[in-house]
């Protein structure tokens, strides 16, 4: 069983409000939810108005299949016009991590 997390340190475009916020941030969540299976949720700077930092995980008993979803979750958020991805963190835990 592997286990990966996935965070992203994101820039919001034009949102001046923790209210905007909620408006750019909860569809992203929703959609990588709803389209790739995976835990997911805003878990910091959440009373910045202009950042967010989105994490997730997943869970697969093949570390290539693993690697390919994240891989493709990255991409997706990278491609979203409304956010600037700064960047993103991976990792991974094994059967064998202590």
């Amino acid at each position: 069983m592997y286990v990966g997390t996935l965070s992203f340190d994101l820039l919001l475009g034009d949102v001046r409000s923790l209210k905007e916020k909620r408006s750019v941030v909860r569809p992203i969540v929703a959609e990588l939810h709803r389209k790739y299976a995976v835990s997911v949720a805003e878990v910091g700077e959440q009373d910045l108005y202009r950042r967010a930092v989105i994490g997730l995980a997943a869970v697969s008993g093949d570390m290539g299949h693993l690697t390919d979803l994240l891989d493709r979750c990255e991409r997706w958020v990278a491609a979203r016009p409304e956010v600037d991805l700064l960047s993103a963190r991976r990792r991974f835990h094994g059967e064998h991590d202590d």
